[in-house]
């Protein structure tokens, strides 16, 4: 099978483009058209096997990651998407794996409104590259810059169950079959927040995704914003956004991947207090649970303390490719 070929059976598709899209895959640039007025949002996410995934994954499951983790991003901006591109190096045009990972993708493309528009093969080592354009109107992005003092700290779903699904298959911790089966459904295909970053629009002050690990994603939105944040470390262990079996584990296992993990691709972001009641809103229009977790401070850094108020030394580190 040709280059040319494998992109025309396995990821052209026929029909009309939808809307935004003047034209797609097979020329030499793909034209898209967003609303009047609106701004283009524009992300990139690289997954290379060996770093990001396991050889053995589903392919499907890559497919869905691979597109999830970049539409995470445009969620976190509270962006609709527009469409995206795939830069994908094989090192063989395999028909079972293309099939699968063509699938996993348009599923999550389709259901998403993001069509693929664009992209290139190539031989080589496993590399999937995809790029994402949304659209948000002027004044109403989330940026990470925006948190201030008072504001108070949420995050949507769960945290830590894709560390501890990395953790077991790592050999690290022995888990059930059932609970394994639970976390790496969360690793191997996160659920990006596109509807909970629209409900937010003109609610959140600032806004990352969780990628990296809590304290190092919530620790950009500090930086950016200048400012700090207290945050009760009891007061998540007991909260929705920690799972059951996330909770019977021991509790600095539990704290570690809850903090520190990466891979959950929640939403994590801040609002004034007084709009407590428009965020609980928000995310029931947006079908997504959401936990408060603390609040923003003047005074600099992320300090965690327990039920008491005692404070507690997490100083994780997010996920750091060259640290």
């Amino acid at each position: 099978m040709g280059e040319f070929e494998l992109i025309r059976h396995y990821f052209q598709r026929a029909g009309a483009n939808p809307p935004g899209v003047v034209l797609g895959v097979g020329d030499d640039c793909a034209l898209l058209a967003p609303e009047p007025g609106q701004r283009l949002a524009i992300s990139t996410d690289m997954l290379v096997e060996g770093r990001h995934f396991f050889a053995d994954v589903d392919p499907v499951a890559l497919g869905h990651k691979a597109l999830a983790v970049n539409l995470s991003d445009l969620a976190a901006m509270g962006a609709r998407p527009l469409g995206c591109t795939l830069a994908l190096a094989l090192p063989r045009a395999d028909a079972t794996w293309l099939a699968g990972f063509s699938r996993g993708l348009f599923e999550l493309a389709d259901g998403a409104a993001c069509p693929l528009v664009g992209g290139d093969t190539t031989k080589g080592p496993l590399n999937l590259c995809i790029t994402v354009f949304g659209q948000v109107p002027p004044g109403q992005e989330l940026r990470r810059s925006g948190a201030r003092a008072g504001d108070e700290v949420w995050v949507s779903g769960q945290l830590g169950d894709a560390r501890l699904a990395l953790d077991a298959l790592l050999g690290e911790i022995e888990l059930a079959p059932e609970v394994l089966a639970r976390a790496r459904q969360r690793l191997e295909r996160p659920t990006p927040r596109l509807a909970l970053g629209l409900a937010l629009r003109g609610i959140a002050s600032a806004a990352a995704d969780v990628s990296d690990g809590l304290c190092g994603d919530l620790g950009h939105i500090l930086v950016a914003s200048g400012v700090g944040a207290e945050l009760d470390a009891d007061a998540l262990l007991a909260s929705d956004a920690i799972s059951a079996d996330l909770r019977a584990l021991p509790r600095e296992r539990a704290l570690h991947c809850a903090l520190a993990g990466g891979d959950d691709y929640e939403l994590i972001f801040t609002a004034p207090a007084g709009a407590h009641d428009a965020v609980l809103q928000a995310a029931c229009s947006a079908a997504t649970p959401v936990s408060c977790l603390g609040r923003i401070t003047t005074e600099p850094g992320l300090r965690w303390q327990d039920a008491c108020g005692r404070p507690l030394d997490l100083a994780w580190a997010s996920f750091d490719h060259f640290a």
